[in-house]
């Protein structure tokens, strides 16, 4: 075989390979480059996907609501969903079902959670940033859950308990996760 000929064998078994990555495998959405340049709101998502490790569907919206803004009224976001971004300051030790995220203001703690087993967080995620998609979910609980419910977070993690100092009912907030990716 000459050497004209190797050549040109080994560029037509390299041509298939390299085509492989082009385009989108089943199922899968196309990347931004390979969408039309009218600024698509899916291109838009593709280009503002984050770095780092992916868990779930990953994250999809272009724009991030802070976790405060979300805190401060809940109701307003209730079944939407929404791009959130912060440092995880604690993670679920039994099977990694749950992370925690800061805000900004002192104390301002928004859970992401899923479905056991569906997305496991390892929980040496403490400490990192998070971005983090899902819909918003907001529980009124009644006086009596909200003794319960602040009793179960002491043992959790350890902290005294006062009952009589839960005058008043109160609301669970957390992000019901479709998607995380942790830097």
């Amino acid at each position: 075989m000459s050497m004209m000929s190797r050549g040109l064998c080994l560029v037509l078994v390299c041509l298939p390979l390299a085509a492989c990555d082009k385009g989108p495998k089943a199922g899968e959405a196309k990347t931004a480059t390979e969408q039309p340049a009218q600024g698509t709101a899916a291109a838009q998502a593709a280009q503002a996907a984050p770095a780092g490790q992916t868990f779930g569907a990953g994250v999809k919206l272009a724009a991030s609501t802070p976790i405060d803004t979300i805190l401060a009224d809940p109701k307003a976001f209730q079944g939407k969903t929404v791009r959130v971004e912060g440092m995880v300051t604690d993670v679920c030790p039994k099977r990694g079902c749950w992370f925690e995220m800061a805000g900004d203001a002192a104390g301002k703690k928004l859970k992401f959670k899923v479905t056991d087993g569906e997305m496991v967080f390892p929980v040496d995620a403490k400490g990192r940033h998070a971005v983090a998609e899902g819909v918003v979910a907001v529980r009124e609980l009644s006086l009596e859950e909200s003794k319960q419910y602040a009793e179960y977070e002491a043992k959790e993690y350890g902290r005294p308990f006062d009952p009589a100092s839960i005058t008043k009912p109160t609301s669970v907030v957390r992000l019901d996760g479709t998607g995380a990716v942790l830097r």
